[in-house]
């Protein structure tokens, strides 16, 4: 088993329970969609469960589709390596005729330092922090109806500096209130989009330069497109700049920040300042 190897799974996984959905949706049409959003997660989680069963058999899942016991069962914080999946991101976008941005994520998680190649992050106060146990290895974040499928094997290149006023991406329904001030502060406008993968999406393909999130989320909303931003030079934290550690006993996660390098001192700036 090879590291390259996880990438292809990842990808493939990603991509086939993309297929899936899209079938789903067109087998079933938008006439109940709240029907459809509960055949999707189920589904789509059932195909991930029952593939990385039996094609890595003795790695840990945590799913955002899997019972409260499976999320806190205590082997995962022993396991070497962990699956992240998260079978429907954006449930509420899939439901809804004609909306594309709803995404299929699954990254692994493996035991091990993290990387250091641009040396220890540093917290707001201006402390290093402490290194965690593992790392993202692996991932890829599928974005069925877009036709696009981004994987850290090989990561997308990132979109070139541009100029004019920044565009960040928030949430479509709940736009954490700080972050309009960020805006105010740093001269930028808010893109509202649907799943939180096809926002870091967004950064990687040029749609948007940033995406700034603090209303709470889990570690399956973010660990496969945070895979693939890290892979690929883009800049993911914590909104304070500390970093972002999966795998934990409690998979909470609630803030995060991703956006081009050159960009992540200003908006972490700004966010301080946004705070104040």
């Amino acid at each position: 088993m090879t590291i390259r190897d996880d990438h292809a799974l990842a990808r493939d996984l990603a991509a086939e329970a993309g297929e899936r959905l899209l079938a789903l949706r067109t087998r079933e049409g938008f006439d109940d969609p709240v029907a459809l959003r509960k055949a999707g997660d189920e589904e789509s989680h059932a195909y991930l469960m029952e593939s990385l069963s039996r094609l890595r058999p003795s790695d840990c899942v945590l799913s955002e589709e899997g019972t409260r016991e499976e999320r806190l069962d205590p082997r995962r914080q022993s396991a070497d390596r962990v699956w992240i999946i998260d079978p429907l991101d954006g449930t509420r976008e899939f439901g809804d005729t004609g909306r594309s941005d709803w995404a299929v994520h699954v990254a692994l998680w493996q035991r091990g330092p993290r990387r250091t190649t641009t040396g220890p992050r540093q917290t707001t106060n201006g402390q290093a922090s402490a290194p965690a146990s593992g790392d993202l290895v692996a991932g890829a974040v599928a974005l069925p109806a877009q036709g696009l499928t981004l994987t850290t094997a090989p990561p997308p290149a990132l979109p070139a500096a541009r100029e004019g006023r920044i565009r960040i991406a928030v949430s479509r329904t709940r736009p954490p209130e700080f972050v309009r001030k960020l805006a105010y502060l740093v001269g930028a406008d808010l893109v509202p989009i649907g799943s939180a993968g096809a926002k870091i999406s967004a950064v990687l393909t040029g749609q948007v330069e940033a995406y700034v999130h603090a209303g709470g989320q889990y570690e399956w909303d973010s660990a496969a497109p945070v895979a693939v931003a890290q892979a690929a030079g883009a800049h993911a934290s914590r909104i304070d700049g500390s970093p972002l550690v999966y795998n934990q006993g409690n998979p909470s996660l609630p803030d995060i920040l991703v956006s081009l390098p050159d960009l992540a001192p200003t908006l972490l700036a700004g966010i301080r300042d946004a705070h104040r």
